[in-house]
């Protein structure tokens, strides 16, 4: 800027700060105003900043502001305002702006805002302007809390800002022109940082305890230093070349010398050129030029293999939106001196340092002290200091505040957040994509840090990444995390960098994975899918279930009290019809179809005594549908409406769901096969499931997943060796593990083998070359037997289209979604249309229903038919078709008779609802059955109608016993399984299935048994005891209180903790149902809210130790058989009390004991201590000490055989 066009008063303003005479600065009276006044003009510049350009441009900061800071550094208030305007003129010049301006105007200022702060940078690399700032930083720290005013905080707080500011400023690349091993600006910014010991004062700032509230700012500081750095070469540094170095220089040679070597040989190879001008014209056969005629070729032969169609045409311009993105961090070797001083700031902030000030940081980040976007500091830190570490000497113990599952989750957040941003926020989907770089960077460098703690020789380190591997790869997120990037991945926002470090993070994953899942022989992991999920939408004014009245007499016994009410209000002349609407307007259901719900809601009112309501209901529904004189005639006399309320008030309406229902069905009609009559939803149901590693690789095998490959192995060349050996790992895996090779089957993919094959130096790519020849030999064989495969190159392909060509065309199932429909044939066609005539008048059956049982083709689903149908004109639209949830299917007179007979028949049966259904000519839902028979009032309540089972008396014989009290625990856990069928009527498939489940809860049975015994033989004895004392007290608790949660499990012995560690007692308590630890908040076992009293005590039985059952086995006498003294007797009489006592305990849990029993339990009071036996084991230790242990021989109870075992926890 042309300082003559300088505003006059901030000219004034600069020249009186002073001037410089020599080496001396002359401060004028008015320095401290002026310096202020300059604040003030900053504080009110326009969005060009003029004010700082013009500043800028006249060189204050250099010329005035460091002579200042320099040489009166002792005037205290002069200072602090030199400082202010320093801290507010190296702005980064994004704070100014806000961002890169895209206005070519705006652009420009910002380019000259951004070259003014490049000249401070270069003028703050002097010793003498950072000593005094190390200087005053040093004294003000040496000040106490107590003796540190509000001042000397914000001084401290603006000094860490201007450095901030300084090393912010980035490098001018163009202007400087620095080579590796050469000091630019920002190294010798560094060195003067290292000699006024300001280094030292960040060290002291992050390690001491009383200066957390600059965490942050260290933490950028340190971030700004390191920005140019690569972690593993900064570790050698002064140790030698590391043999890693030395092979890619070698590699890197062996390239160029290839290549050489290639050259020279083509031009020995090429003929003399003497006669170049008269080369002649050559005709290229097979090669076609713009018309149908063969290509001249006007150049020598030794040109030919250069040519291309695309010589002399203009290079197609690439719209800017379209551009890939440019990388912006650039990596280069500094000075050595620079690189030995970072070196060894690194060991010591590792040492001292790191643990605490990542820490902090973490809970500022979490507390949200911190400003927007400071993770990213923390996040670069976490990569850059734990790749130094592992560089260096790898010590877990120096990164342990970031190495941990919580940080994986902290990191996996942020990624996902920036992922997330990226795809919405698109105007800054650029910086959203490099923030997520960071996260990427972060997440590998964990990943590689738990991959090296792997090999390390001490068994702790290794245990302790087994533990953070267990969980990583346990959590579904973790795992599906790559491919969402992959998928995902746009090169306009994302630069290769990225995809790079993406592409060597999945390699690293898939290795550590893939290992793990080899040392453990089964792994199981989280899965979470999406359930279909039921919401039932209730009437307009629902009634409570428990107060609603279903026999005819309670109905009876309401209606009084009802007719009083309507005798008040059936004459009132206030009662309008505007107060109710009997229809939903917003429903999609027409107005005319909407009477049955009318009609429901009439009787809702009138079952909640609100008999003024269902009044004003009646008299809108009968101005609303007059037609039929369903809600009565018109000129209907008070005491006829009042019986026609009465009747709706008994009608046996049946209750369905609301109108909107409708909609919803037309919905499903058009997208899915089968249709429900309820809104569905969609929820997450989390389980979990035996991971398979090729099943988790197929994920990969897709076109976005290796597009994004193949985009990075086009520069193979730049590439080190080890992102091309990723790449190539990957596509081998799809290729061979998967035997997809058509996968790679691409035109693209093939044309960069050709380039790759032809390359001179090949022979450098060893790896890359046998890939391809073998892609390459797969593809010939195929083509061999499958001509079209030349046509699939032009196409990327999913796994069908691979199957489809490998196998053939069409061996694909048509019934999958990706595949049209099978064609309808003449005779088909015919057939459906006789088939339709033929049902189309019939009343009470769906018509489409009855032409899919009827119709003997190909296997059409719902939704065929009825597109074909109007496809066919024979109706007029899909809607024709919809099924109505609305629609009442009353019982005639006939169908109420029968349901009667049939009862009576059946009534003295173990199962008369089953009978019924049988046996019912007009087949309905078990639910519908049984709320005829209540309105019908030939059952009191539904129980009435359960299962009943017979009941085996036990003989008193001691096998017969055994057998007796194992058919009374399958009689309880059937009728517990009946209870649950009974209560889920609304589907009839559901008994079966829950019969059926009552066959692998034997075996279930036999495992936890047999698990029991192994455990009680490897001394887990008292475990066992103190998991059954804790599912009795469950037991108990859930008696008393009548309610459930669920109990966790805590272990406040050594012993009981060693005992939930261990492998087989955690499979026992799988086993026993018990649910493990469902997220990092929950530390403890806990068991189910859904397990009942009934069902923890018999878990409880389950878990009986030898010892117990030996108390109750009579041990041999040797008396024989016939002489048995009276003490055998009274045990056996005590034994059989106890046993009863328990038959009935469990009978009244479930409701099932008569009064009688109920009497006879006082009889059974004479064996408490056995009883109490039975059902706790407070006791256990007493009655130890007073029985002896039995022979093997004696026969006793097998206790642990008695119980069926539910395993839902695993089921689910």
């Amino acid at each position: 800027m042309d300082l003559v066009m300088m505003n006059c008063e901030l000219l004034a303003t600069c020249s009186a700060l002073g001037y410089l005479e020599g080496d001396t600065y002359h401060k004028e009276p008015d320095c401290l105003e002026s310096v202020k006044d300059l604040i003030r003009y900053l504080r009110h510049e326009d969005e060009t900043r003029d004010v700082r350009q013009q500043l800028g441009a006249a060189q204050i900061l250099q010329s005035d502001l460091l002579p200042i800071l320099t040489q009166h550094s002792q005037d205290k208030p002069l200072f602090d305002a030199v400082i202010r305007l320093m801290v507010n003129l190296t702005q980064p010049a994004l704070l100014c702006f806000g961002s890169v301006p895209k206005e070519p105007s705006f652009r420009h200022h910002f380019l000259q805002v951004l070259a003014y702060l490049q000249a401070y940078k270069e003028a703050f690399a002097s010793e003498k302007a950072f000593g005094v700032l190390s200087e005053t930083l040093y004294e003000l720290l040496q000040l106490g809390w107590e003796e540190r005013q509000e001042e000397d905080n914000l001084l401290i707080e603006r000094i860490l800002l201007l450095v901030r500011n300084i090393l912010h400023v980035p490098a001018n690349l163009d202007q400087e022109k620095r080579i590796d091993d050469d000091a630019s600006v920002h190294d010798q910014l560094l060195w003067v940082i290292h000699l006024s010991g300001l280094d030292d004062l960040l060290l002291f700032l992050a390690s001491s305890s009383a200066e957390q509230q600059w965490s942050l700012h260290v933490l950028e500081i340190i971030s700004l230093m390191f920005r140019d750095q690569n972690p593993e070469q900064l570790a050698g540094v002064g140790q030698g070349r590391i043999a890693q170095e030395r092979s890619t220089d070698v590699a890197e040679l062996e390239v160029l010398r290839q290549r050489e070597m290639a050259e020279r040989k083509t031009r020995a190879l090429q003929r003399g050129n003497r006669h170049s001008r008269f080369g002649g014209s050559y005709v290229v056969q097979g090669l076609k030029s713009i018309g149908e005629r063969d290509l001249i070729f006007h150049k020598g032969l030794h040109n030919l293999r250069n040519y291309s169609s695309d010589l002399g045409k203009q290079p197609r311009r690439v719209p800017k939106r379209r551009q890939a993105a440019q990388e912006l961090s650039i990596q280069r070797r500094s000075a050595l001196n620079v690189r030995l001083f970072l070196r060894d700031f690194c060991s010591e902030f590792l040492e001292n340092c790191y643990n605490r000030l990542m820490g902090l940081v973490k809970d500022n980040l979490l507390q949200e002290k911190a400003q927007q976007h400071d993770e990213t500091y923390y996040m670069w830190a976490l990569a850059f200091f734990m790749a130094f570490n592992r560089a260096a000497s790898f010590r877990p113990g120096l990164v342990s505040e970031t190495l941990s599952v919580r940080t994986f989750h902290f990191i996996e957040q942020n990624l996902t957040n920036y992922y997330e941003m990226m795809l919405t926020d698109r105007k800054e989907a650029a910086s959203w994509a490099r923030r997520m770089h960071l996260a990427l960077k972060a997440y590998q460098e964990l990943l590689a840090t738990v991959n090296e703690m792997d090999m390390s020789p001490d068994e702790a380190v290794r245990e302790s990444s087994r533990i953070i591997k267990n969980n990583i790869f346990y959590v579904m997120e973790y795992r599906e995390l790559f491919l969402a990037l992959f998928r995902k991945f746009d090169e306009r926002f994302q630069p290769r960098s990225f995809l790079r470090d993406l592409v060597e993070t999945t390699h690293l994953f898939l290795k550590m994975l893939e290992r793990f899942c080899r040392s453990r022989g089964n792994l199981v992991v989280q899965n979470k899918r999406k359930k279909r999920k039921k919401k039932k939408k209730a009437l307009d004014q629902p009634v409570a279930a428990g107060n609603t009245p279903c026999s005819p007499g309670e109905l009876e016994a309401v209606w009084p009290s009802l007719a009083e009410q309507l005798q008040c209000c059936v004459q009132d002349p206030g009662l309008t019809l505007d107060s109710m609407v009997p229809f939903d307007a917003a429903s999609e259901v027409p107005v005319e179809e909407q009477q049955a719900e009318a009609m429901v809601r009439i009787q809702d009112c009138l079952l909640a005594g609100q008999a003024p309501h269902a009044l004003t209901l009646l008299r809108s529904a009968r101005e609303v549908w007059p037609e039929g004189d369903v809600f009565g005639s018109p000129d209907i006399s008070p005491v006829e409406e009042i019986q026609l309320l009465k009747q709706i008030l008994q009608a046996p309406l049946p209750r369905q769901q609301g109108t909107e229902e409708r909609g919803a069905e037309e919905e499903n009609e058009e997208e899915d096969e089968e249709e429900d009559e309820e809104e569905e939803l969609q929820a997450v149901q989390v389980s979990e499931k035996e991971f398979n590693f090729l099943d988790y690789l197929k994920r990969f095998a897709s076109s976005a997943v290796i597009r994004a490959y193949v985009l990075l192995l086009r520069s193979y060349q730049q590439n080190s060796a080890h992102t091309n050996h990723c790449i190539v790992k990957m596509l081998h895996r799809l290729a061979h593990d998967l035997k997809m090779e058509a996968l790679l089957f691409q035109l693209s993919l093939f044309c960069l083998f050709n380039r790759l094959l032809s390359d001179s130096a090949a022979g450098a790519y060893k790896e890359l070359v046998t890939f391809a020849k073998y892609i390459l030999g797969k593809f010939f064989a195929l083509a061999a037997v499958n001509q079209k495969a030349f046509v699939e190159l032009l196409f990327w392909k999913n796994t069908a289209v691979v199957r489809e060509m490998t196998e053939g065309y069409g061996s694909v199932d048509g019934g999958s979604s990706s595949r049209k429909p099978p064609m309808w044939s003449p005779e088909e066609e015919a057939q459906l249309q006789e088939l339709y005539l033929a049902h189309k008048d019939v009343e009470g059956q769906d018509v489409v229903d009855t032409i899919l049982a009827h119709l003997n083709t190909v296997p059409r689903t719902r939704r065929q038919v009825i597109h074909h149908l109007v496809r066919l004109g024979l109706a007029d639209s899909v809607k024709d078709f919809q099924r109505k949830g609305t629609q009442i299917v009353l019982w005639t007179e006939d169908q109420e008779l029968e349901l009667q007979r049939l009862f009576e028949e059946f009534q003295d049966s173990d199962d008369v609802l089953g009978h019924i259904m049988k046996n019912i000519t007009a087949k309905r839902s078990r639910a519908r059955i049984v709320d005829k028979l209540l309105a019908l009032g030939l059952v009191a309540e539904r129980r009435e109608l359960y299962k009943k089972r017979r009941k085996k008396l036990a003989p008193s014989s001691l096998p017969n016993e055994e057998e007796s009290l194992k058919g009374f625990c399958r009689e309880g856990t059937e009728e517990e399984v009946n209870l649950s069928e009974e209560e889920s009527e609304e589907d009839e498939e559901k008994e079966g299935g829950s019969e059926a489940e009552q066959a692998p809860q034997g075996s279930s049975v036999l495992s936890a048994e047999k698990l029991g015994q192994c455990l009680h033989q490897e001394g887990f004895s008292a475990q066992l005891l103190w998991l059954q004392n804790c599912l009795i007290r469950a037991a108990g608790d859930r008696e008393e209180d009548g309610c459930s949660q669920a109990i966790p499990l805590v272990p406040l012995t050594e012993e009981n903790e060693e005992a939930m560690e261990s492998k087989q007692f955690q499979q026992l308590l799988h086993k026993l149902g018990v649910r493990p630890p469902a997220s990092e908040q929950e530390t403890f076992w806990r068991i189910p809210a859904k397990l009942g009293p009934i069902q923890l005590r018999r878990l409880a039985a389950s878990l009986r130790q030898p010892e117990e059952e030996e108390e109750l086995q009579p041990a041999p006498d040797p008396k024989g058989p016939g002489e048995q003294g009276p003490e055998k007797e009274h045990q056996k009489q005590h034994r059989a009390q106890a046993l009863m006592a328990l038959s009935l305990a469990r009978k009244k849990k479930a409701g099932l004991v008569s009064p009688e029993e109920e009497g006879g339990e006082e009889q059974l009071k004479v064996a408490p201590r056995k009883r109490q036996l039975l059902d706790s084991d407070e006791e256990q230790e007493e009655d130890e000490g007073r029985s002896k242990a039995p022979e093997l021989g004696a026969p006793g109870i097998q206790k642990k055989k008695r119980f069926q075992i539910e395993d839902e926890d695993e089921n689910d």
